[in-house]
């Protein structure tokens, strides 16, 4: 018998958190989280976004044994701007078939009892968090902020009746090699032309340069298929967090004539450091943390945007070659840029310009209720 529990109980939530470092204990690829990190993920007083969301976490178990685990989501933000009602599904896991079904079938329970027209995910919590399921190549870490799951789970998700509604795309850049040379004429001649500036930021004016980036994000991501943009708590909360690993020198901001038009930003691949921390800043992980300049060989590109009224300008590609030249300059050997939207081939053909590669893809499902 599988009994599905809600999430009410500080010992509960501590099994909610520790499900998948007991699941993916033998997973070469799964990389662990720091568990503070986790623990503040789900709680509205730390994490921003629940604010104008209401989460629901709920476990199952089997014989007093934990075996899955499910959060129901409600964005109230998200409903009001596409105006419709979704129940959005996230923090899935699942060791086996029947549990999955169990959990699929209380979420669905649960959404209906709401008034939801439709099940959509998996976000954790968000789609400006970390999204999607991995449908393909499990033999690879993934980036930081991106999601790992066992090739069983697209499966699971399908069996509740889930269907495909988006995929996202990674794309893998090989940093140690020679920036294409059209592109770089290309960038070139776009700056010249338009008497372009491409700046880093200074972390002196951190509050500056985080207003002109979250300005060109709201702006550059409006049309976006399931954009909803983020509050300026979430903006600023994910910015502090981020601020101690970032490379200023890979935050990029395009301006015309003194006006931000664009914005490139870049972040180290936590992920590396991560994991051989276990999870854990103390006793022993803070160590690794401290070495991670010397650690880390990896950069993902989680943000590439331009204003509407800026896009015949050709920034995209600027952008990228001065991303791929900094990233160069910087000792980085490895690129991701994550995650595009299957259907945005204006960034997906400017990536495959650069020599990009389409190395994994992460679906989004939906059921209708």
């Amino acid at each position: 018998m599988i009994e599905i529990v809600p999430v009410t109980t500080a010992r509960q939530r501590r099994q909610f958190v520790e499900l998948p470092y007991a699941l993916y204990a033998n997973q070469p690829h799964w990389v662990p989280p720091l568990r503070r990190d986790e623990y503040r993920r789900l709680s509205p007083a730390t994490n921003a976004f629940l604010s104008h969301a209401d989460m629901d976490l709920w476990l199952a178990t089997s014989n007093g044994r934990v075996t899955g685990r499910i959060a129901a989501i409600d964005d109230r933000l998200h409903n009001e701007t596409h105006r419709e009602r979704v129940t959005w599904f996230g923090f899935f896991e699942a060791e086996d078939a029947k549990t999955a079904a169990a959990l699929f079938a209380a979420l669905e329970a649960r959404a209906r009892q709401q008034g939801s027209q439709a099940l959509r995910g998996p976000v954790n919590p968000s789609l400006n968090e970390s999204a999607g399921l991995l449908i393909d190549n499990f033999d690879d870490d993934p980036c930081v902020l991106m999601p790992y799951n066992p090739p069983t789970y697209p499966g699971f998700v399908e069996a509740a009746g889930c269907t495909k509604v988006k995929d996202l795309f990674a794309w893998y850049i090989d940093v140690a090699a020679q920036t294409p040379v059209r592109l770089t004429r290309i960038a070139a001649r776009i700056t010249k032309k338009h008497g372009l500036i491409v700046r880093g930021v200074d972390l002196r004016q951190f509050d500056r340069d985080l207003a002109v980036i979250q300005a060109i994000y709201r702006e550059a991501w409006e049309d976006n298929w399931g954009f909803v943009a983020p509050s300026d708590q979430e903006i600023r909360q994910l910015a502090i967090e981020m601020k101690p690993v970032i490379d200023p020198e890979m935050i990029l901001v395009a301006e015309l004539d003194g006006r931000p038009v664009a914005c490139a930003v870049a972040i180290p691949d936590l992920n590396q450091v991560l994991k051989r921390m276990g999870g854990n800043l103390l006793p022993f992980g803070i160590f690794h943390f401290l070495r991670r300049r010397s650690i880390i060989t990896r950069v993902r590109m989680v943000l590439l945007g331009v204003v509407p009224t800026a896009r015949r300008l050709g920034l995209y590609p600027l952008l990228i070659a001065e991303s791929f030249r900094r990233a160069q300059l910087r000792g980085y050997r490895h690129g991701e840029m994550s995650w595009t939207l299957e259907d945005n081939d204006l960034i997906n053909t400017g990536i495959e310009a650069l020599g990009g590669r389409r190395y994994k893809t992460y679906r989004l499902y939906e059921k209708k209720l």
